[in-house]
């Protein structure tokens, strides 16, 4: 049997303890072992283990049957333990019913007593009391204080108690009968509140909170209990202020009051904002009064920035009193505080800080052109400076004599940098200092100084220079030195762009200001844009002029059309290489100007007038079959230059043009068919044919009727 029981495992499974046991029997395993299978034997043992199983079954039958009745006797004896305790419970709550009913009747007993002793004894302390106030009056009328509660010094909380209550006494006895003893209490009633002050006082500096604590409860119902807390205050702030910084000695000094003045005062809220309020009337407001009419009319740029760091740090110091508990509005109360030490300096902080940008851009404005010993021209205004300009605008002329700036821009990222930073400043300032209200309307006052110094006064007049510098494109050797004008207006414009967006816009975002000022940055850009397109498009036209001159005196009409046709060794002409090396370097050079697709577009404008230019160039020279070939190479090596551009449209009109120059060479037999090609297919036949003339044997008439 126990042999059986080791077969049981959990869970059970019945497929594999049948295999257990059959691995068990000896000769009984599946897979063989070391005794072939013997199925009698298997058998057997089976039926034998049947048996075993059968009587265990039974023996655990009767062990179930002998626990469930003992289970269920004991069930019996529970529940007739339960019943008796129920009784028992019941019993116990109606006793407890009574015993709370009994209760409840010798309260209301005792209540009804002590109401009744309450309704004795109550008049009968008010008449001891009122006895002992006539004993103390009568002491007063006769003129000689006997009381040990007056001659003794420790009772001096007793007899200030007496003495109170007196006061409010004799103020309502008739003046002319007893004006004599009247006047002694109000002096005794002077000399206690004296005397607890001065003990208050003496507290204090012995730092005795307990005993500050009980002299100001029996001030509380004096008059000079207000006095009481002024002393408090005022030794308070006695060795606060060792340091040099007022706002952080006035926040400590606060921190540490709240965490006492509780303990003293009945209603410390008042007390600790009566303390914040002396220190902003008396030290805030003096030490600000010294620092800013210090400054306030002989240096504006001082005076705005003492008012600035003296503002923001009071209102730093407002926001850490927040955190105390002054009474119900205390936002309104620190805001009335910080206003009546600044309203005076913040009604005309905008003209202050106007005056000082005019003054301050101005003058780094004159110390830049100082500097490059450049007398600023007057750019003239009305009505023949807007004729001039609106002619320059559709025309591309240059009015009036050009100007040698000697490869000055007249900009200076360093003059920029000044007046962003003074501008940031200012929006700094105008963010704190303004009202709420007048916030936008200031700052876009700020924002139109930086428009007329920075746009219009350093911008503006360097565009009109750099328009007056460039040469006509007639001019010989000519240096162009607007590209680094654009190129630097081009940095100035992103750096205006984002004080724009970082400093400005946070200002005036909701307030109706701000379209104001979008449309004031739109039409001063397109100004701007407008004077940069006029200059880059007059000195692509001296560009061009340069590589005409440069055509002029190189290229020769031996060129295309040599005496010796075999003494040509050349691979292209001197006029070539000399073109191609400007266009290199002045592509460069935009590419350095410029940015984004400003870069492609003039490229491209640059490039669409070099072929034009190169195209009229081919058409005033004849060309022999030598020639010919030669002029393909030069349009070979213009169409490498025009790769730089980066332009397919460019590199497309180059294409084009050594696909016509191709007609210079080829033999008359094969004229249609080069004419039919891809690339000149689509070319007007005029065009084919005055290339086609450009060949020194045009006049046979085996060539005219080829391609007649």
């Amino acid at each position: 049997m126990a042999a059986t029981a080791e077969l049981f495992e959990e869970p059970f499974v019945a497929d594999e303890y049948i295999e257990r046991l059959a691995w068990r029997i000896p000769g009984g395993g599946s897979r063989g072992g070391a005794e072939a299978f013997d199925p009698k034997r298997l058998l057997e043992e089976f039926v034998n283990h049947i048996q075993e199983l059968q009587v265990m079954d039974e023996r655990i039958q009767r062990k179930v049957e002998k626990l469930e009745q003992h289970c269920q006797k004991e069930a019996k004896e529970f529940a007739k333990k339960v019943q008796e305790l129920q009784k028992s419970n019941q019993v116990a709550f109606q006793h407890f019913q009574e015993l709370d009913e009994h209760i409840s009747y010798v309260a209301t007993k005792v209540c009804h007593l002590g109401d009744q002793l309450e309704g004795v004894n109550t008049p009968r302390q008010r008449a001891v009391e009122a006895q002992k106030l006539m004993k103390y009056f009568n002491e007063f009328l006769d003129g000689e204080l006997k009381s040990d509660v007056f001659t003794n010094s420790e009772k001096i909380k007793e007899a200030a108690d007496i003495i109170q209550k007196l006061h409010l006494i004799a103020q309502e006895l008739p003046f002319d009968r007893f004006s004599e003893v009247k006047s002694k209490i109000a002096s005794k009633y002077h000399d206690l509140e004296l005397q607890l002050i001065q003990e208050f006082t003496n507290a204090q500096r012995r730092g005795e909170i307990s005993r500050m604590r009980e002299v100001a409860a029996v001030l509380l119902h004096f008059k000079g209990y207000s006095h009481c807390v002024d002393v408090y205050i005022k030794q308070c702030q006695e060795g606060a202020y060792l340091r040099n910084d007022i706002f952080e000695d006035t926040a400590i000094l606060c921190q540490r009051v709240n965490k006492q003045v509780g303990d003293i005062f009945s209603s410390p809220e008042t007390v600790l904002a009566k303390l914040i309020q002396n220190i902003f009337e008396v030290k805030l407001q003096s030490n600000v009064k010294d620092q800013l009419e210090e400054h306030r009319k002989s240096d504006a740029e001082q005076y705005l920035k003492n008012l600035y760091e003296l503002y923001t740090r009071t209102t730093n110091l407002s926001s850490k009193l927040m955190e105390f508990n002054l009474g119900t509005d205390k936002q309104t109360f620190l805001s009335k505080l910080i206003k009546s030490i600044f309203i005076s300096y913040l009604e005309n902080y905008i003209e202050v800080e106007i005056g000082y940008l005019k003054s301050r851009s101005a003058m780094i404005l004159q110390r830049y052109y100082d500097s490059k010993n450049h007398q600023k021209r007057s750019i003239g205004t009305g009505g023949i400076q807007d004729l001039k300009e609106r002619i320059r605008q559709r025309t591309n002329l240059p009015l009036g004599p050009s100007i040698d700036t000697h490869g000055e821009t007249f900009l200076s990222q360093e003059v920029v940098v000044n007046l962003l930073q003074e501008t940031k400043q200012a929006f700094e300032r105008c963010h704190r200092l303004s009202d709420h209200s007048d916030l936008p309307k200031n700052a876009f006052r700020i924002f139109s100084m930086l428009v007329e110094f920075l746009c219009i006064e350093h911008i503006d007049y360097a565009l009109e220079t750099g328009l007056a510098g460039i040469p006509s494109p007639d001019s010989k050797n000519a240096n162009l030195y607007f590209l680094d004008v654009v190129h630097q207006a081009n940095t100035i414009f992103h750096l205006f762009d984002k004080q724009f967006n970082d400093h400005l816009m946070p200002l005036i975002s909701s307030s109706p200001k701000l379209s104001e000022c979008l449309q004031k940055k739109k039409d001063i850009i397109e100004q701007m844009e407008m004077k940069l397109d006029v200059g880059i498009d007059r000195t692509l036209n001296c560009m061009i002029g340069q590589m005409k001159h440069i055509l002029a005196a190189e290229q020769k009409k031996t060129d295309f059309k040599p005496e010796d046709e075999n003494s040509v060794l050349i691979q292209y002409t001197n006029a070539c290489v000399k073109v191609c090396g400007y266009v290199r370097k002045q592509v460069e050079k935009i590419r350095k100007s410029m940015d984004g697709k400003n870069v492609d577009t003039v490229l491209m404008e640059l490039g669409v007038r070099f072929h034009r230019l190169i195209y009229e160039h081919l058409q005033q020279y004849s060309y022999s079959c030598m020639g010919g070939m030669l002029a393909i190479c030069d349009v070979a090596e213009y169409r490498k230059c025009a790769k730089d551009f980066k332009i397919p449209l460019v590199l497309q009109l180059f294409d084009t043009l050594h696909a016509l120059c191709n007609l210079l060479v080829v033999a008359p037999d094969n004229l249609k068919q080069v004419c039919s090609g891809e690339q000149l297919a689509n070319l007007d036949k005029n065009i084919l044919h005055s290339f086609v003339q450009l060949r020194a044997d045009y006049r046979s008439a085996r060539l005219a009727r080829h391609f007649s």
